[in-house]
């Protein structure tokens, strides 16, 4: 009895020992792929360095205000290739870093939200509520994985949440940029006292749609922390369209019918102009040159004239000279008139 009880002691250990070999040491091995990241922890506490997010550059677009909030510690990061090993009491947690796209009106914590993720909501500047479309490139940064795995719960969620409120606040405050060429047309010009031609272009959402490469820079500057405070990166924000509420779409329509007939009349009376003053200054380099053409040849007898009056004073040429131009003059003239002294 005794016997088979050792047996079955031993038999249980022996299939401990073997499962303990087969789940933490055989299983422990693990590899990283191309576009993966590992950052491993032993008893819950991540493999740290000597630095933080405040020694990264990555800081550098952070507030004075905000550097001691997000004061991450940097992380040992496995990169591609393996085998690599770990004991029982780690644990491996992957990350993707490649370049994903997401939806401006995705929500992850409610598909339903936004239109059933089609399109987010926003108001500009003059009480417009108007829906955007568009989508938001985003990958996890290398450099502060820490912030990534453990400084937030759901770091998507929260960022996408950051971005949105970002934006709207861009759109209630959007004003397009001074070109420095809209000004009121006074009455000689052509047009009524007091027409602005910035009238047309002063409606928010005009100015949203012909600024929307200037609109997803200014995103892109403003989201440039989002590395430091959440450990993602924002490659780009791609807005590509604005639908204005159903109600003012076809006044929007008239007005832009209406500012792209003055701007075409302005454009035309602009080129009419152009062209008088381009024909203008040819008709006076003409003139000119025929002026010159008529005056060279009296500049160069005038020349010759002083030529023979200094260098033929004694010889008599200059008096030869105007004998033979006289008798020039007499063989083309039909009557010539002397004067005779008495």
């Amino acid at each position: 009895m005794e016997e088979e009880i050792g047996l079955s002691l031993a038999g249980l250990l022996f299939g401990a020992a073997g499962w303990f070999t087969l789940r933490y040491v055989i299983f422990g091995f693990f590899t990283v792929n191309q576009n993966e990241r590992v950052v491993k922890t032993s008893f819950g506490r991540a493999q740290r360095l000597q630095t933080t997010t405040l020694d990264n550059p990555m800081a550098e677009h952070l507030r004075p205000d905000e550097r001691s909030r997000y004061q991450y510690p940097q992380v040992r990061v496995i990169t591609p290739g393996g085998p690599y090993f770990r004991w029982p009491w780690e644990r491996v947690h992957r990350v993707r870093v490649a370049t994903e796209t997401a939806n401006l009106a995705f929500d992850p914590e409610d598909p339903n939200a936004n239109r059933g993720g089609s399109m987010l909501d926003a108001v500009t500047k003059d009480q417009l509520n108007i829906g955007l479309i568009g989508q938001l490139r985003w990958r996890v940064s290398e450099q502060n994985l820490y912030a990534y795995l453990f400084g937030v719960k759901r770091p998507l969620v929260h960022v996408l949440g950051y971005f949105i409120s970002i934006l709207r606040q861009r759109i209630a405050s959007f004003e397009a940029p001074s070109a420095g060429e809209h000004r009121a047309l006074p009455a000689g010009d052509g047009a009524a006292p007091g027409i602005d031609l910035k009238v047309a272009e002063g409606v928010s959402i005009n100015d949203l749609r012909k600024n929307l490469r200037d609109l997803n820079e200014q995103m892109d500057r403003d989201c440039l922390s989002s590395a430091a405070r959440y450990g993602i990166v924002l490659d780009a924000s791609l807005i590509t369209g604005i639908d204005p509420p159903a109600e003012v779409e076809s006044a929007l329509a008239a007005i832009n019918t209406a500012h792209n007939h003055v701007g075409s009349e302005i454009s035309l009376a602009r080129a009419a102009a152009d062209q008088k003053i381009v024909q203008s200054r040819r008709a006076v380099e003409i003139e000119t040159l025929n002026a010159q053409a008529e005056v060279e040849p009296l500049l160069q007898l005038a020349n010759q004239l002083a030529d023979l009056k200094r260098n033929g004073s004694g010889t008599g040429l200059l008096k030869a000279y105007v004998r033979n131009v006289k008798l020039q003059l007499f063989s083309r003239a039909r009557a010539a008139f002397m004067e005779v002294t008495k």
